[in-house]
C-alpha cells in the first residue's frame, strides 16, 4: 500500500478507535494476501473456463479505502458507481477473525451452484441474478485485473474486492466458454 493511502487509513481509524484495523489493512496487502484472494478467483475462472485474472494494487488500494469506511461505520453497501466507473466489486462481512481469506472468496465461488449459462441477467437457476452475482463478477470474460482488501472492526471482517473492466452487463453472455459449450451440446 503505498504511503500516500497508508497514511489517511491510519488516521481514519486512529480516529474512529479502531486501531487494529489499520494492522489488518496493511499487513494483508503487503503479505501473502494478494497471491491467496488470486488463487481461488483464478481457480473458479479456471473451472469456467476462463483466462485467470491478475492482480492490480491501484484496484487493491480503491478496494482498502472503501473497506476501511465500511469497517469505520459498520455498514455494509456497495460504494456510489459513479464513484468507481468501469469497476466492479464484490462485498463480503463475516465475524472477525472467524474466516480465512479462502473461505470469504470461497463464500462467492460457491454461488456456481446456482449458476447456468446464458445472457446476463439470466443466468440463475432461480431467475434472480443477484444469486450469482458474485461469482458470475469473479468469471465474467473479459474481467482482466482483480484488487482486494479487508479491514476489521471489533466485531466485523469485511472483504472488498474491485475488478476491471466490471462485470455482471446486462445482454452479454457469461460466460463466454461455458456458454458456447452449452450452446453447442443443446444442438447436437
Amino acid at each position: 500500500m503505498s504511503s500516500s493511502i497508508k497514511a489517511p487509513l491510519v488516521a481514519a481509524l486512529a480516529l474512529a478507535g479502531l486501531g487494529a484495523p489499520a494492522i489488518a489493512v496493511s499487513n494483508n496487502i503487503a503479505s501473502q494476501f494478494p497471491a491467496r484472494v488470486l488463487a481461488v478467483h483464478n481457480a473458479a475462472r479456471a473451472q469456467a473456463g476462463v483466462a485467470p485474472l491478475a492482480w492490480d494494487p491501484a484496484l487493491g488500494e480503491a478496494a482498502a479505502t472503501f473497506a476501511v469506511q465500511l469497517a469505520i461505520t459498520n455498514s455494509f453497501h456497495h460504494s456510489d458507481r459513479s464513484a468507481r466507473r468501469g469497476t466492479g466489486e464484490n462485498l463480503w462481512m463475516g465475524t472477525r477473525g472467524a474466516f480465512s481469506y479462502e473461505t470469504m472468496v470461497g463464500r462467492w465461488a460457491s454461488e456456481r451452484r446456482d449458476f447456468v449459462p446464458g445472457i446476463f441477467p439470466a443466468v440463475s437457476r432461480s431467475g434472480d441474478w443477484e444469486k450469482v452475482g458474485h461469482y458470475t463478477q469473479m468469471v465474467w470474460p473479459t474481467t482482466t485485473r482483480v484488487g482486494c482488501a479487508v479491514a476489521s472492526n471489533a466485531t466485523n471482517d469485511f472483504l472488498v474486492c474491485r475488478y476491471s473492466p466490471a462485470g455482471n452487463i446486462d445482454g452479454r453472455p457469461v460466460p463466454y466458454a461455458t456458454t458456447v459449450q452449452a450452446a453447442a451440446t443443446r444442438g447436437q
